[in-house]
């Protein structure tokens, strides 16, 4: 197993340098100067002169390359063009409220969309599978910006359940940061009422960002378990009078789910993409709203970093997912 992981580990490293050198490449071909960006309209020829060599914009394409990559392997992800602060700070105050918004919905998606998949399966043709198909073709079509906004208005303005936007009320304030993740800090300092004030700001975003995996689920779980409910060893177990619960989630279901396990992996990332939209609509102090703001101030600096943390995190998943299939299945790692 250990040799299987350093394998996939090994795998993954090219990916990672191919991301780096592509996103470097693409920052410098986007129309836009970061340099007249951020001196502004009025600023003189010579103001933007200045600011570009600076930060090191005036130098041959080549040499940028060649500092950043450096940067890169060292940990040094530089300074925010726009705000003058490390990028690398400005990451890591924002990085585990879009970690946790993501991880939530994964875990929602994940919790729902296995079980309605595998009755969808055992009841194959009947009401509950014609429901969870139309379902699931409706979490896939639906605009997710569409649907956070109708969210709103019904659970927080026209009910008044749930907040409308942000991580934690103010006059609360926030637990002592000790993984950044609200809701463990808040257990942490023994907060109950940060706790739950967490939790009701993670509902909405945290739905709105799971319905499209759910779907992606349900549908492969689905698909699975019909694959896997056709094989010998389901009819013998039939015939020995296995019963229908124990069979399908003991024996079909570690069969089936080996697949679904790997759209769990590549869901991740899709999530993590997709909660750009979502931090913008509700307000998330995240990742999302953090790559918008470089986006618009041509922060190309923010830009590289955020893209590369999020390439680290998502090559990481893999390789765990990766892992889990192997423990499900060994034979995967013997392939």
């Amino acid at each position: 197993m250990l040799a299987y992981i350093a394998r996939r580990i090994a795998l993954a490293l090219p990916a990672l340098f191919g991301l780096v050198v592509l996103t470097f490449i693409l920052s410098r071909v986007i129309p836009g100067d970061p340099a007249a960006t951020l001196a502004g309209d009025a600023a003189t020829p010579a103001q933007i002169a200045d600011i570009r060599a600076r930060y090191g914009l005036d130098r041959p394409i080549m040499e940028q390359a060649w500092v950043h990559m450096r940067q890169v392997l060292s940990g040094d992800l530089g300074n925010s063009i726009f705000s003058g602060r490390p990028v690398s700070e400005d990451i890591a105050r924002r990085l585990p409220a879009t970690l946790e918004l993501t991880f939530v919905a994964l875990l929602l998606a994940t919790c729902l969309g296995i079980p309605l998949g595998l009755l969808a399966a055992l009841n194959h043709n009947g009401p509950i599978d014609h429901l969870v198909r139309v379902l699931s073709v409706g979490g896939l079509a639906m605009a997710s910006f569409w649907l956070a906004i109708m969210l709103q208005l019904q659970f927080s303005m026209e009910w008044d359940l749930l907040p409308l936007r942000g991580r934690m009320d103010v006059p609360l304030g926030l637990p002592p940061r000790v993984t950044g993740f609200l809701l463990i800090d808040s257990l942490l300092a023994g907060r109950g009422d940060m706790f739950v004030d967490a939790a009701r700001h993670l509902v909405l975003p945290a739905v709105t960002l799971a319905l499209p995996g759910l779907a992606t689920i349900a549908r492969f779980t689905r698909s699975g378990v019909l694959e896997a409910l056709q094989k010998d060893y389901v009819l013998y177990a039939r015939a020995a009078g296995y019963g229908r619960f124990r069979l399908a989630t003991v024996y079909v279901l570690r069969n089936a789910i080996t697949v679904t396990v790997t759209q769990i992996g590549l869901l991740f990332g899709a999530l993590i993409s997709g909660a750009v939209a979502i931090e913008a609509v509700f307000d998330w102090p995240g990742l999302g709203t953090y790559a918008v703001q470089a986006i618009l101030s041509a922060d190309y600096k923010a830009l590289l970093a955020v893209t590369l943390v999020v390439g680290v995190i998502y090559a990481a998943v893999n390789v765990l997912v990766d892992v889990a299939q192997a423990l499900i299945d060994p034979r995967v790692a013997l392939q």
